[in-house]
Order: C-alpha cells, then sequence, then structure tokens
C-alpha cells in the first residue's frame, strides 16, 4: 500500500506527466458528454426498445455499441464513434500489404506515414457516408409498435433533409472523435483511439456488474451471494489469462556484427526480436464476429430451424464451434498479413545482424516464418478460448451484458490499453529517476520487449 502511495505522489510531482493526465481526462470528459448528445429530430425518449436490441451483446449491433461507448444505442452525435476510422485503418494496411503503392509509403518512415493517414481520413469520410444513411434506416426500421422515434417533421423537416442533415451531423462527430483521439496523443498519455474506445467499455461494466450483484443478491435461490463472488474470482482469473496472452512473445536472439566509424565502435551486442504470441490482437474476433452474422439475413425467412436458426444462438454449439475456428483461420490470416520475415530479414541484413546458427537471406526469412507459425499456433487456440468465453458466462447464468467482459473485444482492449498506458507512465517516471509501477522490473507493454 505504502509502495502504491508513493507511486501516485512521484507521478504528480512530474508537471509534464500530471499535465498529460488532465488534459487526457478532460478530452475523454468532452467525449462522454457527447455521447449523451441525442441527433436533432430524434425523440430521446423512444430510444428505449433500440437500447434494448444493440445491448444483448451477441451481435455486431453490439460491438458497435461498445466500441461507441453507449452513443450507438443513444443516437447521439458520435454515434458512428472511432469504427469507421479503425475500418479504414485496416483497409490501408492491408494495402501496404497487396499494392506497391501503398507498400512503398511503409517504406518512407515519417513522410510515407503522414501521407497514410492522409488517405485514412479521406477513406474515413467515405466510409462515414456510406454507413450513416444505414445507421439512419436501422433506427427506423428495428423499432416498431407505434414507437414515434422520428419528430424531424415537428421542426419543419423533411426525411431527405433530415437525413442529410443527420449524415453531416454523424460525420462531424466522427471527424471530431478522431481529433480528440489524437490529440490525446500527443499531448495526453496513451494512445487517443484506444483509450477513446476503452473508455466506452468501462463506461457499461458499473451499469452491468450493479445488474449482475443486484440479481444475485437478491436472489431467492440459496447461496447467491456466494455464486457473486465465484464469478468474481473467475473474471479476475480470466483478466490475469488475458494479460498472459498480450504480454507473451517468443525472443529471437539477434547478433550485430562489430563496426568502426571514426573513433568509435557500433554493434558487437545481442538482441531479441520479440515474436508475439497474439500478434494479430482482437482482429480475429471482430472479423469472425461480422462473418457469424450472414446466417442472420435469411433468419426472416426461416426464424425456428435450419442454418439461420442453429446460427440465431449465441450460446449454441455449433455457433461456438464454427466461431472458434474462424478466429483460429482469421488469427494466421492477419499475421501473415501484418508479419513481414522477408523485410525483417532483410532489415536485419542492413544493420549487420544475424541469427546465431541460420545462414542470412532465405534460410534467416523461412527461420522467422516457421517461428511465427509454430507461436501462433497456441496463440490462436487460447484467443479463440477467450472470444467464446462470454457464451460459457451466459449458460453459467451470467447476465448477457456482463458476460462480455468475461471474454472477446472487450476483454482483450481493456487489457491491452492499460498495459500500454500504464508503460508509458512508467517510462515517465525512470526519465525522472523515480521507482517504476511494479517491484520486481518493469512494466512490458504489448510491444513487449
Amino acid at each position: 500500500m505504502k509502495k502504491l502511495v508513493q507511486t501516485i505522489k512521484n507521478i504528480f510531482k512530474i508537471e509534464e506527466l500530471r499535465k498529460r493526465i488532465g488534459y487526457t481526462f478532460l478530452l475523454l470528459l468532452v467525449y462522454r458528454l457527447g455521447c449523451e448528445i441525442v441527433l436533432p429530430g430524434i425523440n430521446a425518449n423512444g430510444l428505449v426498445q433500440f437500447r434494448s436490441n444493440v445491448s444483448d451483446g451477441s451481435s455486431l449491433l453490439s460491438l458497435l455499441d461498445m466500441f461507441s461507448g453507449g452513443a450507438f444505442a443513444n443516437a447521439s452525435i458520435f454515434a458512428l464513434g472511432v469504427m469507421p476510422y479503425i475500418s479504414a485503418s485496416i483497409v490501408i494496411q492491408l494495402l501496404g500489404v497487396f499494392v506497391p503503392y501503398f507498400r512503398k509509403l511503409q517504406m518512407e518512415g515519417e513522410s510515407g506515414r503522414r501521407k497514410m493517414n492522409q488517405y485514412t481520413r479521406f477513406l474515413t469520410i467515405l466510409i462515414v457516408c456510406i454507413q450513416a444513411p444505414a445507421y439512419l434506416a436501422s433506427l427506423s426500421g428495428r423499432l416498431a409498435g407505434g414507437v414515434d422515434l422520428f419528430v424531424y417533421k415537428e421542426l419543419g423537416w423533411t426525411s431527405f433533409w433530415f437525413n442529410i442533415c443527420s449524415t453531416i451531423i454523424l460525420l462531424a462527430g466522427t471527424m471530431f472523435v478522431m481529433w480528440l483521439g489524437e490529440r490525446i496523443t500527443d499531448r495526453g498519455i496513451g494512445n487517443g483511439i484506444s483509450l477513446i474506445i476503452m473508455v466506452g467499455i468501462i463506461a457499461r461494466l458499473p451499469r452491468a456488474l450493479v445488474a449482475e450483484l443486484g440479481g444475485k443478491f437478491s436472489s431467492t435461490t440459496t447461496g447467491g451471494p456466494i455464486i457473486a463472488i465465484v464469478e468474481l474470482i473467475v473474471l479476475f482469473l480470466v483478466f490475469v489469462a488475458a494479460i498472459a496472452l498480450v504480454q507473451a512473445v517468443r525472443k529471437v536472439p539477434v547478433q550485430y556484427a562489430k563496426r568502426v566509424i571514426g573513433n568509435k565502435q557500433y554493434g558487437g551486442v545481442r538482441q531479441y526480436i520479440p515474436m508475439k504470441i497474439n500478434t494479430a490482437g482482437v482482429m480475429p474476433i471482430i472479423f469472425a464476429q461480422a462473418l457469424m452474422l450472414f446466417p442472420l439475413i435469411f433468419s426472416q425467412f426461416d426464424a425456428t430451424r435450419g442454418l439461420a436458426a442453429t446460427f440465431s444462438n449465441p450460446t449454441g454449439f455449433w455457433y461456438n464451434f464454427v466461431f472458434a475456428i474462424m478466429v483460429v483461420l482469421f488469427t494466421y490470416f492477419y499475421t501473415a498479413v501484418t508479419v513481414n520475415p522477408t523485410m525483417m530479414a532483410e532489415e536485419m541484413r542492413k544493420n549487420g545482424g544475424f541469427i546465431p546458427g541460420v545462414k542470412p537471406g532465405k534460410a534467416t526469412v523461412e527461420y522467422l516464418d516457421t517461428i511465427m507459425s509454430r507461436v501462433t499456433l497456441p496463440g490462436s487456440i487460447f484467443l479463440a478460448l477467450i472470444a467464446i468465453m462470454p457464451a460459457f458466462a451466459m449458460i453459467c447464468g451470467i447476465d448477457n451484458q456482463f458476460a462480455t467482459f468475461y471474454g472477446g473485444t472487450s476483454l482483450l482492449i481493456l487489457v491491452g490499453v492499460v498495459l500500454d498506458t500504464l508503460q508509458q507512465i512508467e517510462s515517465h517516471l525512470l526519465m525522472r529517476h523515480y521507482d517504476g509501477l511494479m517491484k520486481t522490473g518493469r512494466l512490458k507493454g504489448r510491444s513487449g520487449m
């Protein structure tokens, strides 16, 4: 306890770090306030049914609502959140693998990165212009039963102008959230976009936790409080396992040859390439979850039997079996796309490095590819287990909203972002000759050295 108190004191002794943390909290507060501002022309009281449709934790709409911190279900000006930007970033990243022009930009350093950021922003605008009308259509299509959701006619608007104005507002909201994320990254602490997503996830936790504990403690069955305590212990163990998954690396030794330039000697040291067990992060789960929704398109034609009915049950065996298989496959795919052994071998050769016992060139590429394939297998299996953990939690009687924190994207994003942010705070402490956050050594983030 004394160590924790002293660490907090050390954090606030550093003026720059204190300002960065305060600036970050201020911008995150602005984001949370914006999530509560409803689009003009929409009846906020009529959103209750829509919130119930997207809060079950088992659909892509629930995933979008999680990334937007509840703004999606609130029909907020930030309803689309950072999801269009994330989608654009993924597309640009994939283009960097398959398109020579974007691959060249990746090799140009800072100037290439700025150009790719510009392309990402332009693509984000295009995606918002497509998603915003679809989102407005979903608001009208999912609410029935006489619920008067749209009140824009009372403002003298037609449906055409309402859609145009709302699309512009949603576009401005997304761009403003992107701006907030960039400002947090530049002048705050941690990665801004990741922190915005994390805050949106945490905002759902208190309500889900209160609902779950309230249900258990008020239950008439015997052992309700004990079951609640067991659930919290299991949740803690799942978080520990997720931390191990995020931090686990396979270190590949690299020896650098000695070089004498002038009166100085360079190289001659051994370093390591950290090959992460889970290089793909949460992307395989997001991809797989999106594809699992395709059978639901046909559920209106066959809601009680057949393929659509089988994959409409998020706690069913076949749903989770196929889901886990797809997570494993997408983990290998995304790892192959993002990790380039040829480029790694080329960078080692340029810097005079080599792997002891392995010939430079093609042999090094094959060696790195083999190691990456081997470490990805247990990582993909572990990631698949994390992905289907919420289903097991629902089967055990845990509330759907609280069950989402037992695995999937919520868990991995929380763990990854918290570790990255704590690592940056620790770096500021160590630069000022203070102790780090841990007694046993430096905190390792997702980059993991």
